[in-house]
């Protein structure tokens, strides 16, 4: 049996998470973290994190296992919050959760788990491992979709390494949650019925744009509409469904609901294919390549305090009334600060039919999977936490990577993560660069 520890947070899915492991008979630490509070005064959050160590108390308590806590707020504010305020104001939209687990809970949470002498760290994350080992006896860790598929986690798990997978343990990662809730009910944890955290422990109860304007000046700007007729759309084709055709592709209208390719060739690299299917950087550059608008491609509808407070896709937040359909942002420009956005889900500047990946930012979970420069593979990919897998073929060049879809992708954002799936198994991921 091992020394494990394991991270105790305060909710239902780690508790459950030590439970099991004390079950199998390994030796159980628990060790909470605190990641926020704001010594300085500037910035202001309602971050429950001592109720979370109550229970991460009484839980410890009730397994009869030590509990240890770390405070880690200075390295998770310098990784992961000031991140998350510089690209905002470069106008993407950051992902904190994949940071955090990449930079902090198995980073230096791991290496004050190693001080307590542990030979694997565990989460209550909703994932699995795997292992595999070569023909030349070196061991590959694999990390594979949750059995949950309403709570599968694995996408926040995506920028790991195999070092980090190496020590890393997911007990309840084959449970169902109403089976990780029935079991804490039945082993009297504190944590059965408490409500699982959501969004980002920082942010609290303070609405996600109230907190940036605490460090990110508002800047009063302009609110230009695009409409659906815009000219450099039809000029990339339009058909009878009232979408675009862009190199083969649907953007926009009902095909972009229709059904997923086969997927014999998912996961499998190929090199020196025929030129239909080995597309030229140029092709693969014009698929991936956003929207650009400028004040003149649009009517001024309205003001808005910030291009940076707001991100691609976004619906909420505009104040801008009167219409039969909620408008959504198409694109921002944080320069100019003017954001731009179009009248329903199905306007056509909402979809793209492909993303790139610029080349230091294509990370695979394990160099063994990586695709080589000038080959291709089919994946599953998702561009956000609880989108379904859509179909893709990952392009790999000197220049990044580029993922087409079979099926065009609404409000692809900047600076949120790709991964991409071969079966369970997250193959790899990477940041969308524009």
């Amino acid at each position: 049996m091992a020394r494990v520890v394991v991270g105790l947070s305060g909710g239902v899915d780690s508790s459950v998470a030590a439970w099991l492991l004390k079950k199998e008979g390994h030796e159980v630490i628990g060790l909470f973290m605190v990641n926020w509070h704001d010594t300085t005064g500037t910035l202001e959050g309602d971050c429950p994190w001592h109720d979370d160590r109550v229970f991460a108390e009484l839980v410890a308590k009730k397994l009869d296992i030590p509990l240890h806590a770390v405070d880690l707020s200075a390295e998770y504010r310098t990784r992961v919050v000031d991140y998350m305020f510089a690209e905002y104001e470069r106008g993407r939209t950051p992902n904190p959760d994949v940071l955090c687990n990449r930079e902090i809970k198995f980073d230096v949470f791991l290496r004050e788990a190693l001080k307590l002498g542990a030979d694997f760290v565990a989460t209550g994350h909703y994932c699995r491992k795997a292992e595999e080992t070569d023909a030349d006896g070196a061991v590959h860790c694999k990390l594979l979709a949750g059995t949950d598929p309403n709570k599968d986690q694995s996408y926040f798990l995506c920028q790991l390494s195999q070092e980090q997978l190496r020590y890393a343990m997911f007990p309840v990662g084959g449970l169902l949650k109403p089976e990780v809730r029935r079991i804490a009910e039945e082993q009297g944890l504190a944590t059965a019925k408490r409500k699982d955290s959501q969004g980002i422990c920082f942010v609290g109860k303070v609405d996600l744009p109230v907190f940036l304007q605490q460090k990110l000046a508002a800047k009063p700007g302009n609110v230009h509409e695009i409409l659906p007729a815009w000219p450099k759309y039809s000029r990339r084709g339009r058909n009878t469904d009232g979408g675009m055709t862009i190199g083969g592709s649907m953007v926009g209208g009902p095909a972009c609901n229709g059904p997923v390719a086969e997927e014999s060739a998912v996961g499998k690299s190929t090199v020196g294919a025929s030129a239909a299917d080995n597309p030229s950087l140029e092709s693969l550059a014009a698929l991936a390549a956003p929207w650009r608008y400028t004040v003149r491609d649009g009517k001024k509808i309205g003001t808005h305090n910030g291009a940076h407070f707001y991100t691609i896709g976004q619906r909420k937040g505009l104040g801008i009334g009167g219409r039969k359909e909620s408008l959504f942002i198409l694109a921002t420009d944080v320069e100019a600060n003017v954001i731009y956005v179009g009248e329903g889900d199905a306007h056509p500047g909402l979809w793209r039919p492909a993303l790139r990946i610029e080349p230091a930012e294509i990370h695979w979970l394990d160099p063994a999977r990586a695709v080589p420069v000038g080959g291709q593979a089919r994946f599953r990919v998702r561009i956000r936490y609880r989108q379904p897998l859509q179909d893709a073929t990952l392009h790999v060049r000197a220049e990044g990577a580029f993922l087409v879809f079979d099926v065009p992708q609404r409000g692809i954002a900047p600076g949120q993560f790709a991964a991409w799936y071969d079966g369970d198994e997250l193959v790899g991921s990477g940041v969308i660069a524009e």
